[in-house]
């Protein structure tokens, strides 16, 4: 466990806040934002560090050295960050993505270009495997991205579920947690249970996350330690596949599928426009300075996140 003052501590709270507000969004993955900050690596090797031996230590050394094997001070910092966000910005959110979709879009479309970007200048030796990354991880995203939604679901196991797939996804970069709840039907039913701290809801969200988190991230962990450059070109095809699903200006089709929601409501389905063609103001001016605002938060969380806490 690393030795860190109470400032960088508070530095890791807010990246739990960025993250946790990322996650709330269908289509933005607060994975993106742990690894532009400069702690998903730390991040993945502290969940794959909670196992059977953890629990050993646990047993014959006592509580200290358990926690300092799992880096329970970064798990605090990070997931009172994450919680905050969570349950404080849950109604921001849905009255943003309700009356003004174009300009959190916009922001969230700079903010996933930069951090694809980012991660790609991270990767230290490009050759042709490293390049198919991208492709594949692109097409990937691009894919899940636009699937048609038509899943319901709001089941006890189905809620425990989603949540063991969902974590899987926002903790990686590009790969929204919040869309793939969208997919599974259960995006409505949970963060209405977030808004209205329904405890039911809530806990088996949570366990389900808890057993998503602990056996994936051992897989990431292999990954990153085996595979590093290929997976960081994947990550960075990811982020630019899932632009497809936040481009800021999109009309209900009205002549497609029924997208039905857990609560049991019917929607049309949202196609990507061009600005002109978006019914609605498309706040074109607004939008370019939303997503250069995305672009600059970037550039300013990839120069501090390293220094900060990688010290790699």
């Amino acid at each position: 466990m690393k030795n860190r003052t109470i400032f960088q501590h508070l530095g890791i709270t807010l990246r739990g806040i960025a993250m946790g507000a990322a996650d709330v969004i269908p289509g933005v993955s607060g994975g993106t934002i742990a690894f532009i900050t400069g702690i998903y690596e730390e991040l993945i090797d502290s969940l794959s560090n909670i196992n059977l031996k953890a629990l050993k230590t646990l047993k014959n050394d006592g509580i200290k050295a358990f926690w300092s094997q799992v880096n329970g001070n970064f798990f605090v910092a990070l997931f009172l960050g994450i919680a905050i966000s969570v349950f404080s910005l849950a109604k921001l959110v849905t009255f943003l993505l309700e009356n003004h979709p174009v300009l959190l879009w916009s922001f969230f479309f700079g903010l996933v270009l930069a951090s694809g970007l980012l991660i790609m200048k991270t990767i230290r030796k490009w050759n042709v495997v490293n390049v198919f990354g991208i492709i594949i991880g692109t097409a990937i995203a691009g894919f899940i991205s636009s699937i048609e939604v038509t899943a319901s679901g709001g089941d006890s196991w189905y809620i425990l579920l989603s949540g063991a797939i969902a974590i899987c996804a926002m903790i990686l970069p590009g790969i929204s947690g919040a869309f793939i709840l969208v997919l599974l039907g259960s995006y409505d039913i949970v963060i209405s249970g977030i808004k209205d701290v329904d405890l039911k809801i809530i806990g088996l969200f949570a366990v389900g996350c808890v057993i998503g988190l602990l056996s994936f991230s051992r897989l990431l962990k292999y990954l990153f330690d085996h595979f590093k450059s290929f997976v960081l070109a994947l990550l960075s095809g990811f982020l630019f596949g899932s632009l497809w699903k936040i481009w800021p200006w999109k009309n209900k089709t009205g002549d497609g599928p029924l997208v039905v929601h857990s609560n049991g409501k019917e929607d049309w389905m949202m196609t990507n426009v061009m600005p002109e063609n978006y019914i609605g103001h498309d706040q074109l001016g607004y939008a370019i300075l939303f997503a250069i605002l995305g672009l600059v938060v970037v550039l300013l969380m990839g120069f501090v996140g390293p220094k900060d806490l990688r010290n790699n």
